[in-house]
């Protein structure tokens, strides 16, 4: 299961945050082929939204057909994988990256000191895994 962060200040609907994320949630292999997801209700008052909001990003991946709802029973994750394109990934990587910037520099932080730390928890990361 993931955990579903929404972004009021980031300009993308949240209907859409909530498609991607579960998308990158499968991609990613956070979220398996029939694994069940929350029903649109209690995800709405999980994440404080209109209950349109969870339905518009479920119906729009049951179009997809990356989500499978059956009625009685609940959403899940289909059996088609989803592998995302170069672009997408490259994307999304430079998303993470302006926010990730935007909150360093807001702390002071230099081009430099971030390139730094992220080499050496990079090199740290290699270290604990061999």
């Amino acid at each position: 299961m993931i955990n579903f962060i929404l972004d009021p200040s980031g300009g993308t609907p949240f209907y859409r945050q909530i498609i991607d994320q579960i998308k990158f949630g499968i991609a990613s292999g956070n979220l398996k082929t029939g694994e069940q997801l929350p029903t649109v209700r209690s995800l709405a008052v999980q994440l404080k939204v209109n209950l349109n909001t969870i339905a518009k990003a479920y119906k729009e991946l049951e179009i997809l057909s990356i989500l499978d709802t059956q009625q009685g029973s609940g959403t899940f994750i289909n059996a088609n994988g989803i592998v995302l394109s170069d672009e997408e990934k490259q994307s999304k990587l430079q998303d993470i990256c302006k926010e990730f910037l935007t909150v360093a520099y807001t702390y002071g932080f230099s081009k430099e000191e971030v390139i730094a730390e992220l080499q050496n928890n990079n090199l740290n990361n290699n270290l604990n895994n061999n």
